[in-house]
């Protein structure tokens, strides 16, 4: 279970290929998120993904699409989950459908229940 920010946004502590990071989850992109500056901290070397262009909020960007060996929320943890890198810095890791589209999501007052599908 996740719960809601003052702001309406579910945020949660979690992990990338065992490292920490922030995530905040966005199921309106496709796949799970981040900045080139987290990537680089998390140890991935995204310039081995394939490069491609992503359509956000600001436009279309440039990314790398890449493969996390893991990713984990709690006690749940997934692998081999799809993922875009961008340019830049990003304040969170944004968890895109690559992970959540694994689970059922019902939202239950303030919080969001993830029911894992497989």
């Amino acid at each position: 279970m996740l719960p809601v920010t003052s702001n309406g946004h579910f945020v949660t502590a979690g992990a990338i290929n065992g490292k920490p990071v922030n995530f905040l989850v966005d199921t309106g992109a496709s796949t799970v998120a981040m900045g080139a500056t987290e990537a680089q901290r998390l140890g991935i070397d995204y310039r081995k993904g394939q490069p491609g262009q992503s359509s956000t909020a600001n436009g279309i960007v440039a990314n790398w699409r890449i493969k996390l060996a893991s990713v984990r929320i709690g006690d749940v943890e997934v692998y081999e989950v799809d993922a875009s890198v961008l340019p830049g810095s990003m304040p969170y890791v944004l968890l895109g459908n690559s992970f959540p589209g694994r689970f059922d999501l019902k939202r239950t007052h303030d919080q969001l229940v993830l029911d894992r599908r497989y």
